[in-house]
């Protein structure tokens, strides 16, 4: 999300006639862009304003602009405790920040403090619902980000079609909870018939979408997944902890066996369907008995790829006014270390079971010398070749593999 709205200002910067450069001492006009889902990336935020005041110190023409999840409802506060910071933006608000940056003096020949950018990437990224409505007990994000609020069709239409006429051939749809699009929407949209509407467009070859909550996984959004020729057979889909007395503490409003009765359903919709999910371990009273829960709910699901955290305190959460972090750290390590040594067992014998087979290959890039890009169940892939494969399907033979990628021979 932060990237695409990244990309969305540096298309405002650029339109209005800035110009990069590579160290923001330089800049005239600097702008962060912030995540602070953890207390330590708000930590890192404050350490950079408080870096930027010495420089402004120094250069006091210099415009300062922060938009993101640092920026709350609290404007004035904000303003009062860093003046140095001449704008704060709500994120995903990029208008106010064109308006502001439109009336300002700068426009006519100011530099900005940011890194080039290139061309459209093979994979682009739309962000089509902000906020989120769950109130999960460990997560800030509805108290930065709003209430989910869906983008119409038709803007997102357009700038898919806008994206593919650059040179994009995947489009990734983007939301905190993806798979609520359209729940506010007065024509009835959901996210299924969004990507009914998407999948027609001419030169696009691929759809993902991320990230997804549980309880909006519909039979039509699964249906869609399994009929739609461009949807990926991928869906990042979080179970967060396999246990029921953790998953009630964390306010994720289903039970496991409902997790699981919601991947067998999409399983039997997709028969080969790649499920990554994100893990939570060391919630505050999570005995080793419910960390046994989670893992043996890895063990049976056998996830396509999970990402796994260790609890952290998130001032301004539930979590944080309700519980005591009461797991220990080595304890919360331990668990960290057990997950991903399971997940590698089983992600390197699904792996090898692929190497002799043949895949097909959407080309990203190069990566150290050879050409990378990812599978239509979202597993990278390497291969050498001379010739520019940049944005073409191809097939590749699968010739060796580890738990995290595969590499392959391309197929003529």
């Amino acid at each position: 999300m932060n990237k695409a709205e990244s990309s969305g200002i540096s298309d405002q910067l650029d339109s209005l006639g800035f110009q990069r450069v590579k160290n923001f001492k330089e800049a005239d006009l600097m702008i962060l862009n912030t995540c602070v889902v953890r207390q330590s990336a708000e930590d890192k935020v404050r350490g950079m304003l408080g870096y930027l005041k010495g420089i402004k110190a120094e250069r006091p023409d210099m415009r300062i602009a922060v938009t993101g999840c640092f920026v709350g409802d609290e404007l004035k506060e904000l303003s009062h405790k860093f003046p140095q910071v001449d704008f704060f933006c709500k994120p995903g608000q990029i208008e106010p920040l064109r308006d502001w940056l439109s009336a300002d003096s700068l426009t006519q020949s100011g530099q900005i403090g940011r890194p080039s950018a290139g061309a459209t990437p093979v994979s682009a990224y739309i962000p089509i619902i902000q906020g989120c409505d769950n109130f999960c007990s460990y997560c800030i994000v509805p108290f930065r980000r709003g209430r989910e609020i869906s983008r119409q069709p038709a803007g997102i239409v357009e700038q898919a079609e806008n994206l593919v006429e650059q040179g994009a051939r995947e489009i990734v749809l983007l939301g905190q909870n993806v798979n609520a699009y359209g729940k506010d929407l007065a024509d009835g949209t959901d996210l299924a018939g969004l990507l009914a509407v998407l999948n027609p467009i001419n030169g696009l070859s691929r759809i993902r979408f991320l990230t997804n909550h549980p309880m909006d996984m519909s039979a039509g959004l699964m249906h869609s997944i399994g009929t739609l020729d461009k949807v990926c057979h991928h869906i990042c889909l979080p179970l967060q902890s396999g246990d029921n007395r953790t998953l009630k503490a964390m306010n994720r409003h289903y039970t496991y066996n409902h997790y699981r009765s919601i991947i067998d359903h999409l399983r039997k919709e997709v028969p080969d369907i790649a499920v990554s999910t994100d893990i939570i371990v060391g919630f505050p009273g999570e005995t080793e008995e419910g960390f046994m829960n989670t893992f043996r709910a890895i063990e049976e699901t056998c996830f396509a790829s999970v990402h796994v955290a260790a609890y952290s305190v998130r001032p301004g959460t539930s979590a944080a006014e309700k519980y005591e972090d009461n797991v220990l750290y080595e304890t919360k390590m331990q668990r960290m270390h057990k997950i991903e040594a399971l997940q590698r067992g089983i992600l390197e014998k699904a792996n090898g079971q692929l190497v002799g087979g043949i895949v097909e290959v959407l080309v990203e890039d190069m990566k150290g010398g050879k050409w990378y890009g990812r599978t239509y169940s979202d597993k990278p892939l390497f291969f050498e070749a001379k010739g520019d494969f940049a944005g073409k399907l191809v097939r590749v033979e699968v010739i060796s593999s580890t738990p995290w990628s595969l590499q392959g021979k391309l197929v003529h």
